[in-house]
């Protein structure tokens, strides 16, 4: 592994549960492969504009190339590229209203491109990245994975839709829930995603 992209989507400069445990992710990576570079990519809102006029008509434009130039369709093609050279994606993320935030939406839209990231086929879409392993660390004000759930989860089955649809099917998820109890509660949370993430990464090494 050489070289691993790290994005940190919470809207949070300090305090984040998602970027603390996506940096611990990080940190056991590169334990593992200390001479990897790692690429950080900050994406709270208004680092990454959304899709635009140009994007759109260069989309139904066959032989657009020149269009790339203009837009939001140059920071599309930045960040492909920018995850094309990764061997691994780590994603640090806040659940926001049981999704994900906008900022990594717009990451997503960015790229999952047609003709680019993927392709149409006669049953759907077909990926044309290589797989790498990616890490999604979810933080959670409330409880979404514990029995009973208090809240929906469409961040956990969207993302894993999303990415498969490029060709990314390695995907693990950690997550610290009920953030918002603070107090006993939330260092409970933080020390139950440290162990699972210890477990992982001893079965990975062994």
């Amino acid at each position: 592994m050489n070289r691993i992209l790290h994005l940190d989507c919470s809207p949070r400069l300090e305090g984040s549960e998602s970027a603390r445990l996506s940096r611990a992710i990080v940190d056991r990576l590169m334990r593992q492969h200390p001479g990897a570079q790692v690429i950080g990519r900050h994406l709270r809102q208004g680092t990454i504009a959304h899709v635009d006029g140009d994007y759109a008509r260069a989309l139904g434009t066959p032989g657009a190339a020149a269009d790339l130039a203009r837009g939001s369709l140059a920071d599309s093609e930045t960040l492909i590229r920018e995850l094309e050279s990764a061997d691994c994606l780590v994603i640090g993320t806040p659940m926001h209203n049981y999704t994900v935030p906008s900022a990594l939406k717009a990451w997503i839209d960015h790229v999952v491109r047609a003709n680019r990231t993927f392709t149409h086929i006669p049953t759907g879409k077909l990926g044309v990245l290589a797989d790498r392993p990616v890490y999604v660390a979810v933080s959670s004000g409330g409880s979404f994975a514990s029995e009973p759930a208090r809240q929906p989860d469409f961040l956990t089955p969207y993302l894993t839709a999303i990415l498969n649809t490029i060709g990314l099917r390695t995907i693990h998820f950690f997550s610290v829930q009920r953030t918002a109890a603070g107090g006993d509660t939330l260092a409970g949370a933080r020390s139950r995603a440290d162990a699972e993430l210890e477990r992982h990464f001893a079965a990975v090494h062994a």
